[in-house]
């Protein structure tokens, strides 16, 4: 069966950056922001993004498009003569199941409250403990979360079963325009608030202060922690969209776009979030906090604040139905390589499995609450979280890092061969990028992987 194609590369880059654009990243990254020395923290993060991020998506794409496979066969067709690369595809292929198995809870949640505020049904509260007791109410409900759930699973799966081009890539390009409008227009009526201009001095302004409390080392982490993260790198979810390509472009000129549109989104959504929260007095948290107590709180005093309400969780509806519709689209390319399945087999398949799948995380809010894995209050999410997050993510990105570096794997030559096929920004080419690439970057993962095991468990 012929690979299936991108129509275009507005398509890809869009795809790409829906992926990578989580909700967790967008409600994440301003409150690391904020709480890490302000622009030094993002000076910090653009230059790790540059030479931890990009890089390791561009080896992602690389597989991907030298193999024309998803992870579940790519170390195979570049590797067929060392079979236990292949345990990673695998590996990865499971760790999707799980991720999607508790990221569509969480996008149940945005869709939930856009629903909320667009028929203006419960959104009237007036302190932080009449929304934080709203968020506990639909929490403690596992049918309303079970159906929104349900919902917002066959809405990816319906999209994703309607082709790659026809359904994937066309609803994912007028999604991600109007999400990129949405934020400007959330962005320029935020910072244009009385007061907000506090807001924005905390969130960009460089705070030496918090450097010195909590030291330079700390902030470094946190900016590669970042970095790492925001590109939904090590699963195989990048390396399909490149398995799509075709080679007019080379492939780092690529990972800066992608990387630059994800920086903006969660960049931008700081511009939202801060300057509304000190225009108001209202305290910034992090978290479901951020999302579902302390910006409804922003909203009921806010002029018009059930429009921008609906906006702004309209948006992050979007962020969040954008990943899902690319992880989907992964986990079935996966299951159409490996088992020759049809597109129509492989939607209906995968839509019943993280269905079924993602009850225990529903019922983990109520049902399930005494079942507590990583220690008192935890719930099944957090664990499910831990187990991606903290895991799975970094140690599937070592595995390629190594897998393109390593003469046992596919090799630094055919690596940079294939990303610098093209035009456009190459790979550099030097000694000391191969050698950073090879040596110093796994030691980086090795490093993130155990801060953040000891992290959750201290």
């Amino acid at each position: 069966m012929e690979r299936e194609r991108l129509k275009s590369r507005l398509g890809f880059i869009m795809l790409s950056a829906g992926c990578a654009i989580g909700v967790g990243n967008i409600w994440r990254f301003p409150y690391v922001v904020g709480n890490n020395g302000g622009g030094i923290f993002v000076l910090f993060y653009i230059i790790c993004l540059l030479i931890f991020g990009v890089p390791l998506l561009t080896m992602e794409y690389s597989i991907g498009r030298a193999s024309g496979k998803s992870i579940t066969c790519a170390y195979d067709e570049l590797k067929p003569d060392k079979k236990a690369w292949s345990f990673h595809g695998t590996f990865s292929h499971i760790a999707s199941y799980i991720l999607m198995m508790y990221y569509s809870v969480i996008s149940s949640w945005m869709g939930f409250y856009f629903f909320k505020y667009l028929t203006g049904t419960g959104t009237d509260g007036t302190t932080s403990a009449d929304f934080k007791a709203e968020f506990d109410t639909l929490l403690s409900d596992p049918v309303t979360m079970g159906i929104v759930t349900f919902i917002m699973i066959a809405a990816g799966f319906f999209i994703c079963s309607m082709g790659l081009q026809n359904g994937v890539e066309r609803i994912t390009k007028v999604m991600m325009t109007a999400l990129l409008g949405l934020i400007v227009i959330l962005a320029v009526h935020s910072v244009t608030l009385p007061g907000g201009a506090e807001g924005i001095k905390f969130y960009l302004l460089p705070n030496l202060d918090h450097i010195k409390e909590h030291g330079l080392f700390s902030v470094l982490v946190a900016a590669m922690n970042q970095s790492f993260f925001t590109l939904s790198l090590g699963f195989g979810s990048m390396m399909i969209f490149g398995s799509y390509m075709d080679k007019e472009k080379n492939l780092m000129g690529e990972s800066i776009t992608v990387a630059g549109l994800d920086t903006f989104v969660a960049f931008t959504a700081g511009l939202i979030i801060f300057p509304a929260c000190f225009a108001y007095n209202v305290n910034p948290d992090s978290g479901p906090n951020l999302v579902f107590i302390t910006l409804p709180n922003v909203f009921s005093n806010m002029n018009g604040g059930r429009i921008w309400g609906t906006l702004f969780f309209l948006f992050m509806t979007f962020a969040a139905l954008s990943t899902l519709i690319a992880v989907f689209e992964h986990i079935m390319a996966c299951c159409m390589d490996k088992f020759g399945w049809s597109r129509k087999k492989a939607s209906i398949i995968n839509f019943l499995i993280i269905t079924i799948g993602s009850v225990p995380c529903v019922l983990g809010f109520n049902v399930l609450s005494f079942v507590q894995p990583l220690g008192a209050g935890s719930t099944i999410l957090d664990f499910e979280d831990f187990l991606i997050s903290n895991l799975a993510l970094p140690i599937g990105s070592l595995i390629i890092l190594l897998f393109c570096t390593v003469k046992g794997g596919w090799g630094y030559k055919n690596f940079l061969k294939e990303a610098n096929s093209g035009t456009g920004m190459k790979m550099p080419e030097n000694k000391w990028v191969q050698r950073y690439l090879t040596y110093v970057v796994p030691v980086l993962v090795v490093v993130l992987i155990v801060v953040g095991v000891i992290d959750v468990f201290t």
